[in-house]
């Protein structure tokens, strides 16, 4: 029991809205909320426990969702790349006029300007697309429709070189899956 006059970590976070939280509870006017009878106490710390708990495994739940969300695109669009699939594996970016990549000193903006991007590095004259390996993913979700992802990436081209580097993503939910919304891609020097 606490001693008289003593305010509790409880009483300093409710405040204010204890009584009126009381009020609502108990159906009684607010100017009948300064006693509160101990059971009513009670009552309100455990509901309020029991809504905290449910509030934070719902965005647990959303959340838990994200990374192997994530995890399977970068899947699909390094397969999509080994295969030689430009167009599936630009199907992880968000298809925008919107969407930014950034490497090295320079700034692609757009979908078809990133496309284009990557046909002129990879699938031009004299050039190729190598096999590609992502690892090192570090996958931060942002809430339930975002995420913060760091990677490495690793090519192992047919004469042996080995060009790699680090990237970092965002990520967006649309109503038609996760998306590449900003791509920053360095390669090692």
């Amino acid at each position: 029991m606490e001693p008289a006059g003593h305010i509790t970590p409880w009483d300093r976070l409710l405040h204010v809205k204890r009584h009126i939280f009381m009020s609502a509870i108990c159906k009684v006017p607010l100017s009948m909320c300064d006693t509160v009878a101990p059971e009513a106490d009670h009552l309100m710390r455990t509901l309020l426990l029991f809504l905290l708990l449910a509030l934070q495994a719902s965005a647990q739940t959303g959340n838990s969702a994200v990374e192997p969300s994530v995890r399977q695109l970068l899947a699909a669009q390094q397969d999509a790349w080994n295969r030689h699939d430009l167009g599936a594996f630009m199907m992880g970016y968000w298809n925008s006029s919107e969407l930014t990549f950034f490497s090295g000193a320079k700034q692609t903006s757009g979908w078809q300007a990133t496309l284009e991007r990557y046909r002129k590095t990879y699938q031009s004259e004299g050039h190729e697309m190598g096999k590609l390996e992502f690892s090192d993913l570090k996958i931060e979700p942002l809430g339930s429709a975002a995420a913060f992802v760091r990677g490495a990436w690793h090519l192992t081209m047919s004469d042996g070189k080995t060009p790699h580097g680090v990237f970092t993503l965002i990520f967006r939910k649309f109503p038609d899956g996760w998306k590449i919304v900003h791509d920053h891609t360095s390669a090692a020097e």
